[in-house]
């Protein structure tokens, strides 16, 4: 055995000696590390568990044998819907192995069930459980004894949760068991009671289930599967359908934004792509109103933030791609740019502004998101507006600036802030933005803040300006006279002395801790 790195399309392309086009590839069991944009799937596996089945009236234990189907919501079995391992064709029925004369059967088999998604509302399984007899006679004669089945998308929307499921298990004529309308609107799964009420509730199940469609729940049999669901279209929380589906029920839309901020990050990085489409539609879709701006801008900022979370920040490379690559919205940066404005000013005015310490932290893609979205717009309208994009932008930096001019106790991190991620937005903001004006607003931005005040910050933040390509951009202002601008803002210059304007900006590092 050799253990090859890489993703697949690499390791085809350096041993292709070993893995060609008929190499079968089996996908983990879950989602990979890294879920890139376009990277589509919708795998369901299931685990038969185990069961209890009792003999009934026979004197030696039955030798149970577990049929599935894949069924639509008039009993079709879909074909060709149930791979049993990678590389084996479709199968359109699963058969568990037959143990003999065993009471409490674990399978422990799994397979994978593959339907397509505009399909996924109507399906569910159906088992159904055999004795098969040794003797081929009396084998041929045998019927279905019982079943259970389970839906794989719940009426709320979401799929089935991953984990363990403990099917009801009914009894009756072998064709009704058959017949859709005698189970399908029956509870499929038991309730799960604490221990003191298990059995009084199960016997109540049993009791509102008898009879209705000619079929009775076997108390005295129990059947247990497990699901793991691995899809970038079909979530299984509620919160974040309502978001994606956000068309179908406008008027939850404020609240299911507002949820957005609560549901586990491991779901929402799950459906980045999805959920970013989503926000942006609603962004373009409102154009006219701001009704929704600050809600989306606010669930923008919670998902930078997760991806900045050391959990999550593989995904960095997965949301570079999205901008590159799959975002479209080309007024979105008219709307980003607004709210930026609004909660710097309000927080300039030494009022509370909760989410502006997170929207400071996540400057880099807030520019990221607004740039790419000039770029297409100019790219779509040849070049209009550039004029009012460059004048909103040189207000929205006289509004950081007015930040750092407050001496509130309450904006005292919100300018620390401001100082450690402003120099991220340089790359993106100088390929829109005039290099000589942003040189002279990044210098306003420095001359601003009190000589004595956040010394060790600004120093730091000024090394990293010294390290940008702005800084060494011929025409930009800092090319000419590096040291004037340095002075200029510092003010004080023995923590300068450590720069050495003749080296190579990258090079660029104060001797003196501030």
């Amino acid at each position: 055995m050799k253990a090859l790195v890489g993703d697949i399309v690499q390791i085809r392309k350096e041993y292709p000696h070993l893995v060609d086009r008929s190499t079968v590839v089996a996908r983990k069991l879950g989602f990979p590390e890294i879920i890139m944009p376009g990277d589509v799937r919708n795998d369901i596996y299931l685990t038969l568990q185990g069961g209890d089945f009792d003999k009934y009236n026979k004197t030696t234990q039955k030798n149970v044998e577990v049929i599935m189907w894949v069924c639509d919501e008039e009993g079709k079995v879909i074909q060709n819907s149930i791979c049993l391992g990678a590389g084996d064709k479709a199968a359109s029925e699963y058969r568990s192995v037959i143990y003999y004369q065993i009471k409490q059967p674990r399978w422990m088999e799994t397979v994978k069930v593959t339907v397509s998604l505009e399909e996924m509302h109507r399906i569910h399984l159906r088992f159904m459980f055999r004795h098969r007899s040794s003797q081929e006679s009396k084998d041929k004669s045998e019927k279905n004894f019982a079943m259970a089945f389970v839906r794989l998308m719940k009426d709320d929307g979401t799929v089935l949760q991953d984990g363990l499921h403990d099917l009801i298990v009914f009894k009756g004529d072998s064709k009704r068991m058959e017949d859709v309308n005698s189970y399908l609107s029956l509870p499929s799964t038991r309730y799960h009671h604490s221990d003191t009420h298990k059995g009084a509730g199960l016997n109540r199940s049993a009791s509102n289930l008898s009879g209705g469609g000619g079929l009775s729940v076997s108390s005295r049999d129990s059947f247990t599967i497990s699901t793991l669901v691995c899809s970038t279209k079909l979530t299984q929380n509620v919160g974040l359908l309502g978001l994606l589906k956000w068309r179908t029920r406008p008027e939850l839309l404020k609240e299911n934004l507002e949820k957005l901020k609560i549901i586990d990050g491991e779901e929402v990085v799950k459906f980045l792509q999805d959920t970013l489409d989503a926000l942006f539609n609603i962004m373009m879709e409102h154009s006219q109103t701001d009704d929704y701006d600050i809600l989306v801008f606010d669930a923008l900022i919670y998902i930078i933030g997760l991806i900045a979370d050391r959990k999550f920040q593989h995904f960095n490379t997965v949301l570079e791609a999205y901008i590159k690559q799959h975002f479209s919205a080309t007024l979105a940066y008219k709307k980003l740019m607004s709210v930026l404005k609004r909660y710097l000013d309000v927080s300039s005015r030494g009022e509370q502004c909760e989410p502006i310490l997170r929207t400071l932290k996540a400057l880099e893609y807030i520019f990221k998101f607004i740039v790419r979205s000039r770029m297409l717009y100019s790219q779509l309208y040849e070049g209009k507006e550039q004029a009012e994009f460059e004048d909103s932008l040189k207000r929205l930096f006289e509004s950081i600036n007015n930040l750092m001019r407050t001496d509130y106790t309450t904006t005292l991190l919100l300018r620390v802030a401001a100082l450690k991620y402003l120099p991220t937005v340089l790359h993106d903001v100088e390929k829109v933005f005039d290099a000589k004006l942003l040189s002279k607003l990044l210098h306003d931005f420095y001359s601003c803040i009190p000589p004595e005040k956040l010394q060790k910050q600004k120093v730091s933040s000024m090394t990293e300006i010294v390290s940008s390509q702005l800084f060494q951009r011929q025409g930009s202002g800092f090319d000419s006279q590096p040291g004037v601008f340095l002075h200029g803002v510092c003010m004080f210059s023995p923590c300068m002395h450590g720069f050495s304007l003749g080296t190579p900006a990258s090079s660029h590092s104060p001797k003196h801790d501030c």
